[in-house]
């Protein structure tokens, strides 16, 4: 049975898998001497693991501490984008659009300024204005549809409930 690597290696030659196992392939190989359980191991199958590769931007490495620094050092803005795009979009509940890049970008700046503290990414989407637009069209939406008086008359009614013995 061959190994991950070998496996893999077919996917990458396979010019319907290429595009994708290029790109992936080599970071998830440099996580192999962790196993399922995230401990560290040096052997599969009795053979020695071999964690280097190349990124298709083109740097090399031998381990996965390699990989860390190229990331983190080379591609850190690549980083902070991909990451602020994916929770800007968990926020919104919908994709990020032409509309949101300079949200991005600021949030991005920010990032890099704050050598990357999440503290200051939840902050950058929160104070965002696609994300304090949308809460204001659900409050305006649920407003109109009667939903929001609804709600705060019940909401009423529940704490005189709580006050009276």
């Amino acid at each position: 049975e061959p190994l991950l690597r070998e496996s893999l290696a077919l996917h990458r030659n396979s010019p319907l898998c290429s595009s994708c196992h290029s790109r992936m392939d080599p970071i998830g190989l440099a996580f192999e001497n962790f196993n399922a359980l995230g401990m560290w191991r040096e052997k599969e199958r009795n053979q020695t693991i071999d964690a280097a590769g190349q990124l298709i931007t083109g740097e090399t490495f031998s381990t996965v501490r390699e990989l860390k620094h190229i990331l983190a050092n080379e591609h850190r803005q690549d980083f902070y984008r991909c990451l602020t795009e994916k929770l800007l979009t968990y926020a919104l509940g919908r994709g990020t659009e032409y509309y949101d890049v300079e949200t991005v970008d600021q949030i991005v700046q920010r990032l890099d300024r704050d050598k990357g503290r999440f503290s200051t990414l939840l902050t950058g989407i929160i104070e965002s204005a696609p994300f304090q637009k949308q809460r204001n069209q659900a409050t305006a939406t649920a407003a109109e549809s009667g939903d929001l008086s609804e709600q705060r008359s019940e909401t009423r009614q529940i704490a005189k409930n709580q006050t009276q013995p």
